[in-house]
This record gives structure tokens, sequence and C-alpha cells, in this order.
């Protein structure tokens, strides 16, 4: 059975940037994009996904609005592995 990631990780209630970082996440710019390292708490350990999202306008603030476009399947090590992902998707 295939999980919906977005509603697993809880990510849809996120509309900007800025409501992602005082979630903890780690958030970078990108262009038109933001980039998202969270972390998830999995058989005893915190592993890390990454996620994309894009502006939905194109004003680029932390307080504009912004769309999930995709959540890795994979979780990893660090955010740095999970914004590796972010960044190639």
């Amino acid at each position: 059975m295939k999980i919906n990631l977005e509603t697993y990780y809880q990510l849809a209630e996120f509309k900007t940037s800025e409501r992602l970082e005082m979630r903890g996440y780690t958030v970078l710019n990108f262009g038109n994009k933001v980039l998202m390292a969270g972390t998830h708490f999995d058989r005893g350990e915190y592993y890390w996904f990454g996620a994309v999202y894009e502006y939905t306008t194109d004003e680029h603030y932390c307080d504009s609005e912004i769309q999930l476009k995709c959540v890795s399947d994979t979780l990893f090590e660090d955010n740095g592995h999970a914004m590796e992902w972010a960044m190639k998707h």
C-alpha cells in the first residue's frame, strides 16, 4: 500500500516558507522554489526527508504563498542529503 507522504508528514498545512521555518524545518530559497529538509522520527531514530515547494506568485518573500510539489520517498541520515534530493527535483 502506497501512503500519501504529504498527509503522512502533515505538510499540506504549510503555505509559506516562514511557517516551515517556524516548525523547525531547514528551508532554502532556490529560484522560484522553496527547498525543505524536515525531520521524521522512525524506529527510534531521527531521519530527514526532502520536499519541494513552488511560489504561487511572483513575490518570493517568507510570507508569500507556496505550494507543495513533491516529497522524497526516501529517508536520509542528515539534512544535507535531504536538501540535495530537493535540489535535484
